[in-house]
């Protein structure tokens, strides 16, 4: 089984990026399960709608993770309650709406896939302990028992944690990516008990800026100019990253991960 992983769709480039090449890349690919993360999918760069949560799902999303930015919008708060496919990061507060993982099925439904989404503790919003909560859904969610697959978005700001995430689900998930810093790190691989890892996936949006924000504004703003307003997406070509990974659909972990950066500028 092929999963596609990307990362955090950033604004309408982003949106527009997915819209136009996923339908190709699920294609060319043989792509059975595809998971974005969702955060930063508004106009705005900030948040998630319904609106844009159902275009996701008609282009061929399975499953949309979340970090820092999921209620910045406020309409979040209502719908995350019923819509499954939505997942906020499982450490957030307790009584958080929503969920924090959840099993899927695969597109042919011959495979449980269970996806879970985390968030890092430093430098992040206030959470519970990340890896006691990573700890806690072990117990639930095991390979070839409970799900056939398994799937960790780390949604982090430094990469020690993120790594330290990866070994801690090695041998116990098929992959382990890390969102939220926009930038696609080099260290793709597969661990040695058998999890595909890689610290950031990088974002789906225009790389013609600061971590897909208008860089000439976001310039003003580091030199403290007056006239610099608050940060708004870049609008140029965008470029989708994530991974391609290939299960091994008896172990349940991964037999191969591959680095995907397609199109815009990043890719040229």
């Amino acid at each position: 089984m092929n999963l596609l992983i990307l990362g955090d769709i950033m604004g309408a480039s982003g949106r527009k990026a997915l819209s136009k090449k996923l339908p190709k890349l699920i294609q060319t690919h043989k792509i059975d399960f595809v998971i974005v993360n969702g955060e930063n999918a508004s106009d705005d760069g900030r948040g998630i709608t319904k609106e844009i949560t159902q275009e996701f799902f008609k282009i061929g999303v399975d499953v949309i993770t979340s970090g820092n930015h999921i209620w910045d919008k406020k309409e979040t708060t209502d719908f995350i309650e019923k819509e499954t496919r939505l997942l906020r990061p499982a450490n957030l507060v307790n009584g958080s709406p929503g969920r924090g993982y959840e099993i899927y099925f695969s597109k042919n439904k011959k495979f449980k896939i269970g996806v879970v989404n985390l968030m890092g503790n430093v430098f992040m919003r206030k959470t519970e302990d990340v890896f006691k909560t990573a700890r806690e859904i072990c117990k639930k969610l095991k390979l070839k028992k409970d799900v056939d697959f398994l799937v960790v978005d780390f949604h982090g700001e430094i990469t020690s944690e993120k790594m330290a995430a990866g070994h801690f689900f090695d041998g116990l998930a098929t992959c382990v990516v890390g969102t939220h810093t926009h930038v696609p790190t080099a260290d793709t691989r597969i661990l040695s008990k058998g999890t595909a890892y890689q610290t950031d996936i990088g974002m789906c949006g225009d790389y013609n800026s600061v971590i897909g924000m208008n860089k000439e504004n976001s310039i003003k703003r580091f030199l403290g100019e007056k006239d610099a307003i608050s940060h708004f997406p870049a609008e140029g070509e965008g470029t989708l990253s994530g991974v391609i990974v290939e299960t091994n659909s008896e172990t349940g972990l991964a037999k191969k991960i591959t680095r995907l950066i397609y199109g815009g500028s990043l890719a040229n």
